[in-house]
């Protein structure tokens, strides 16, 4: 069985945002509310692996979502590089030969970095599925690629909350399940179309919950960090 995880480990904060500079000002405003922090795309591509590695130094925890997908030598590749980071999650699209190609370059690089394969975007739907060229709903399709994930060796996957007792029935207990879509009650659902609350996506099986907006845009992030790991704490 994987080691416990403290309730603060589990909320992972988004630093949606434009320039290392003013992640690291909210980080500074959160304070010891929060340990763990995601740079996707936005600014990973301003600065934000060089902030990263930061992070790392300063005994912070990191997940890079940059979703790698290409052909397997670049993807295997990509992730040895990413690796020298010291992050602790890594997201991969989660289609077979790109993760594959991601367990390759980790197996590799040796460094403790953990593959997270990304499912279904939270922001889709049946509709956008079909729309992609997909003949499975959302529901199914996710099950194939968790079912993939496992066969293959991937370290967890990234899902709503709303599959995440089905995807655990498929990969067992030992895999991580990240979730992002997760909105305190009452917050706005922004782009989100499959969204929990953090207490629901605790009681669904789920180890870590990544929370964007409804932080970053507080007026005291620090505040409602504490409260939601105060809602993961009292629902494990």
């Amino acid at each position: 069985m994987p080691e416990p995880i403290s309730p603060r480990d589990r909320l992972i904060v988004a630093l949606d945002m434009a320039s290392p500079d003013e992640a690291e000002r909210l980080i500074e405003r959160i304070g010891d509310a929060a340990s763990f922090y995601k740079i996707g795309y936005r600014l990973g591509y301003a600065g934000g692996l060089a902030l990263a590695e930061r992070l790392v130094r300063g005994g912070h925890k990191v997940f890079l979502d940059l979703k790698l997908h290409d052909i397997g030598n670049t993807v295997e590749e990509g992730v040895q590089s990413l690796a020298g980071i010291g992050a602790t999650f890594l997201t991969v699209h989660a289609y077979p030969q790109t993760m594959r190609a991601a367990a390759a370059g980790r197996d590799k690089a040796g460094t403790g970095l953990k593959i997270l394969g990304v499912t279904v975007l939270t922001s889709y739907d049946d509709a956008d599925a079909r729309e992609a060229g997909y003949a499975l709903p959302v529901a199914d399709l996710v099950a194939a690629r968790a079912a993939a994930a496992k066969a293959i060796g991937i370290d967890g996957l990234v899902c709503s909350a709303a599959e995440a007792a089905q995807v655990r029935a498929v990969i067992g207990p030992d895999r991580l399940i990240v979730t992002p879509g997760i909105r305190p009650a009452g917050a706005e659902i922004g782009d989100q179309k499959r969204v929990v609350t953090p207490a629901e996506a605790m009681r669904s099986g789920v180890d870590h919950v990544v929370v964007g907006r409804p932080i970053t845009g507080a007026a005291d992030p620090r505040d409602v960090a504490r409260r939601i790991v105060d809602e993961m704490a009292a629902a494990l």
